[in-house]
């Protein structure tokens, strides 16, 4: 699918007290504007219009706006996520969304549902069970894009945060792919781009047009997705990775 347009939402001066598992420190915000302003200018790269949307001071996550809406060419779906403080997100997105989406459909409680944990691959979107998204969120998304004609499999996750924190599909047939998911029977007749367990975060990548887009630091993968054809931005993530947050999490990217 080629993109023709991105949303991200700039960092709030509270991001530094969001949500983590990690143990690798408090972010620097500063650093993760001039990480962020990176990023933009490597999706303008990529060729795509990007809509800045402006910093949100009461949703210290809120720059992980993939998890507030899954896109389709045919809809766009307002998620319902799973971390209570980051409900509320959803409202700014919604607003968004309906200037761009003559149909909007919606994740209702007691379902819970975050971006993060859909991939989309041409008409068929996998749909990951996690500690975010819960079995009905699922089915519900599942039977919103049925409804629109499109496959949907849902994937429970044993070991991952969300589903694309494991998962990245390129092109082609081309599947990045980490951890529990080297082996999983729902991916197996992707070719797989295997990520080994020292460079896990570097599964969580972008294609987006010409490039993919990859965090720095990672040479194996990266020499990995260059050796399949693919041509290679890097970027430096760490004042994201301190927030569990990679680079799918920062952008909604959809053709329109």
């Amino acid at each position: 699918m080629k993109f023709t347009h991105v949303i991200v939402k700039k960092p709030s001066k509270s991001y530094v007290e969001g949500l983590t598992t990690s143990d690798l420190g408090k972010p620097d915000y500063e650093q993760a504007l001039v990480q962020h302003d990176h990023y933009i200018k490597a999706l303008e790269k990529c060729g795509v219009d990007v809509t800045i949307l402006p910093a949100d001071e009461a949703f210290p996550d809120s720059t992980f706006v993939e998890d507030t809406a899954v896109i389709s060419e045919k809809c766009a779906v307002i998620t319902n996520p799973g971390a209570a403080s980051r409900r509320d997100e959803i409202i700014a997105m919604e607003k968004e969304l309906s200037k761009r989406f003559d149909t909007l459909e919606h994740i209702h409680s007691p379902g819970t549902l975050e971006g993060g944990d859909v991939l989309q691959i041409n008409d068929h979107f996998y749909i990951g069970i996690s500690d975010r998204t819960n079995e009905e969120g699922a089915k519900q998304l599942k039977e919103i894009l049925e409804k629109h004609d499109y496959v949907a499999t849902i994937v429970s996750l044993e070991e991952f945060f969300h589903l694309k924190t494991g998962l990245s599909y390129l092109n082609n047939g081309d599947l990045v792919v980490a951890g529990e998911f080297i082996d999983h029977e729902v991916f197996k007749d992707f070719n797989k781009i295997v990520v080994e367990d020292d460079e896990m975060y570097a599964a969580n990548c972008i294609h987006v047009n010409d490039y993919v887009i990859i965090p720095k630091g990672f040479d194996n993968t990266k020499k990995k997705i260059t050796e399949a054809g693919y041509q290679v931005i890097e970027l430096e993530m760490s004042e994201f990775q301190k927030q569990d947050g990679g680079l799918s999490c920062l952008s909604l990217r959809f053709k329109q």
